[in-house]
């Protein structure tokens, strides 16, 4: 029995379960289908809501393009009206400069008049008076018994006539004084006019003379190139590899004198403007050569010690390199530039080639940038070509008369004085002051030699920055897609995400600038050069999103055009925060991709004519270019059309008419690598340099064969 209530209750517990379930899922079946229909509802509904928002901005977009093309148009006729007006004033200048002139030759006509007038009225004053006195004389003289009757009356009405007309003559007079205040007045402010035309004559004049200043050392450093060229090559010819040369010449002893009474040491005596006796004798005894093996073996101390100093980083002292001013002043102290061989230029080039051999560090790059130029300047002003002489005969004649040409003419017969030469220092100065040396061939060779070191290192810092930034410059041609889609949506619902992410490369490519910037003004680079570098570096970023354009036509639509516009902006401002000393006119390279960008998002392009583009829109840009853009223009925000059908039936004629006169097709910018100056060109556009001014660099300060290097300017 029990069994059984068992059995009956398990059976109702089970039943009720399973009840509880099916009920359960009844339940949970019921709330997802209602919880779908209603997240339907709610989809379907903002879609509705997202349409009317949609199609309402897109009314508000077509409103601004409509109210953007409006001013467009106007602005386009507010420009026709200036220029109309522009003409209209140069044509007013000119009638006003012919009414000027006029002015000025009738002031002239009425001045002659007028002189002629004061003339006559001076007459009649005279007449006038003559008559009064003479009739006063004959009243006087008259008796008072007989009266003349007929006479006073003939005279009282010659008075009476005379008064008249010096009355008249009075009128006349003031009426012509009245003129010659105005003509004067007039010829006032013609002489004023002609002031200033003279001075502007003379301002003239004056740009003229630098001109013709300018153009005469022009052609006498060309005659100095020449020159140096025609003594290279000869020396090259006649110059042996054996070096039988040097043994072929007789031997020299150098006799020193003291400086104190102008004695020589072994007890011969000399003048006292004597420096250095050199003493000629193919017949020396082996006991003569000590003194001058111990005088090579002094110098080729100093060449190491030099060398040594020079391969460490020796800094700058007031913006000037001291490695440049420290080998500048040895090889001029040594007199190198004079001796027919030596080695110290091969391991001057030897040591910047071994400093320079990492092509990545830029700052040694831009240190030895600054180094060799200033050093090459200084060797600009100092060596010439021994044809060069005859070139400045007056300069030649003062300064061998001197005693200091005097000096340097008889220490030049021996170039193995040159390591002693007894000058105390005093020939270094300002680089104004120095004289200019007849520079043999390994001179000119080493100045040759530095050239091509300075277009390298300039080439090396150019080609590393544009390895910098090409990879930047392929992702600043095409707007990234998020922030293409934000700009189709519009601008007041794009993120500061989608902004950043907008200008991130450009601003990538403006902090290398930033950077080259400052590392190369950190090096005291001369800003001529740094001009330079920028100068192309911007015609490479031109060359390449210019090509980049014209070949993939999704980069040839609005919005990306806008990207790009925003891009350019970034540079141009900081063009304007690098300042014009370093930049120059890098901002006018661009003209080719801000053209074209401009094309891209003007309005109501249909409208333009050939006339308008080809002249006012893209002046630079060929017909094969504005072919190839109009073509490939698509508007991926306002759905707007490229120009009308018109205008490219009339690119194609001209295309033709091209390819007819053998004008090139092609439509692609080239990269132009070459180097943009020469040395004349660097050492015009730097200052003078003080090389006495410079503090000479702990490692050679207290060697006793460096001595000179302690001269001050003003010694």
């Amino acid at each position: 029995m029990r069994a059984m209530t068992a059995r009956s209750e398990f059976r109702f517990r089970k039943q009720t379960k399973a009840a509880i379930k099916i009920q359960a899922h009844v339940r949970c079946h019921r709330e997802y289908s209602y919880y779908r229909r209603l997240q339907k509802a709610a989809i379907v509904t903002q879609c509705g809501w997202r349409r009317r928002v949609a199609r309402k901005e897109l009314r508000n977009l077509k409103m601004a393009a409509r109210e953007t093309g409006a001013l467009k148009e106007a602005k386009d006729k507010l420009e026709k009206k200036v220029e109309e007006l522009t003409w209209r004033l140069q044509l007013e200048r000119r009638l006003r400069t012919e009414l000027e002139d006029t002015k000025a030759q009738e002031i002239t006509k009425l001045q002659e008049a007028l002189r002629s007038m004061q003339i006559q009225v001076e007459d009649a004053n005279a007449r006038v008076i003559q008559e009064r006195e003479a009739s006063r004389k004959a009243i006087e003289e008259a008796p008072p018994v007989i009266k003349e009757t007929p006479v006073v009356i003939q005279d009282t009405a010659k008075i009476d006539a005379l008064t008249a007309e010096v009355e008249s003559l009075k009128v006349s007079l003031l009426s012509e004084k009245q003129a010659s205040e105005e003509a004067k007045k007039a010829s006032a402010d013609a002489e004023t006019r002609n002031m200033d035309l003279a001075k502007k004559l003379q301002e003239a004049e004056g740009k003229v003379d630098q001109l013709q200043d300018s153009a005469q050392r022009l052609e006498e450093k060309l005659s100095n190139l020449e020159s140096e060229n025609q003594v290279l090559r000869q020396q090259a010819l006649t110059m042996s590899p054996t070096g039988k040369s040097i043994s072929a010449r007789p031997r020299t002893t150098i006799i020193q004198r003291t400086p104190e009474n102008g004695s020589i040491l072994n007890g011969e005596t000399k003048p006292a403007h004597d420096k250095a006796l050199v003493v000629s004798n193919p017949k020396e005894p082996e006991s003569e050569e000590k003194p001058q093996k111990s005088l090579n073996e002094k110098q080729q101390e100093n060449q190491d010690l030099l060398i040594k100093c020079i391969s460490e980083d020796l800094g700058f002292s007031g913006g000037k390199p001291v490695a440049a001013c420290v080998i500048y002043k040895s090889l001029l102290h040594w007199r190198s530039f004079e001796v027919e061989r030596t080695s110290v230029f091969d391991r001057i080039i030897q040591t910047i080639a071994s400093s320079i051999e990492a092509p990545e560090n830029n700052d040694v790059l831009a240190y030895w940038l600054c180094n060799a130029s200033t050093l090459l300047m200084l060797l600009q002003h100092t060596l010439k070509a021994n044809g060069a002489a005859s070139l400045t005969p007056q300069r030649r004649r003062s300064s061998s008369a001197s005693l200091f040409g005097r000096m340097s003419q008889g220490l030049r017969a021996s170039p193995q004085s040159a390591g002693l030469s007894f000058l105390n220092n005093r020939m270094l100065g300002r680089v104004d002051d120095l004289r200019q040396v007849e520079a043999k061939y390994p001179a000119l060779l080493f100045k040759q030699q530095l050239t091509a070191f300075l277009e390298k290192m300039y080439g090396m810092i150019r080609d590393n920055l544009k390895k910098e930034i090409s990879p930047l410059l392929g992702l600043c041609i095409q707007a990234p897609r998020t922030s293409r889609a934000s700009l189709v949506k519009g601008r007041q619902q794009a993120s500061a995400v989608a902004q950043q992410a907008l200008i991130a490369h450009w601003q990538s490519i403006v902090k290398s600038l930033n950077n080259y910037l400052n590392m190369m003004k950190a090096n005291y680079v001369p800003a001529f050069l740094v001009r330079k570098v920028f100068s192309q570096i911007f015609s490479f970023i031109n060359v390449q999103l210019f090509n980049s354009l014209l070949l993939r036509r999704e980069c040839c639509s609005f919005s990306n055009g806008e990207y790009v516009k925003s891009g350019l902006a970034e540079l141009e401002q900081w063009c304007c925060y690098a300042t014009e000393e370093y930049v120059g006119s890098s901002w006018d390279e661009l003209k080719h991709i801000r053209q074209a960008v401009g094309f891209l998002v003007i309005h109501q392009k249909p409208k333009k004519t050939l006339n308008e583009i080809s002249n006012e829109l893209c002046p630079v840009l060929s017909i094969q270019q504005l072919y190839r853009i109009s073509t490939m223009y698509w508007d991926d925000k306002y759905g707007t059309h490229s120009v009308s059908s018109d205008v490219i039936s009339s690119m194609r004629v001209l295309m033709t008419e091209d390819s007819n006169n053998s004008v090139s097709s092609s439509f692609l910018l080239d990269d132009d690598s070459s180097i943009p100056f020469s040395v004349d060109d660097l050492s015009k556009s730097m200052q003078q340099v003080d090389v006495a001014d410079v503090e000479p660099p702990p490692l050679i300060r207290e060697n006793s064969g460096f001595v000179f290097l302690h001269q001050r300017s003003d010694l």
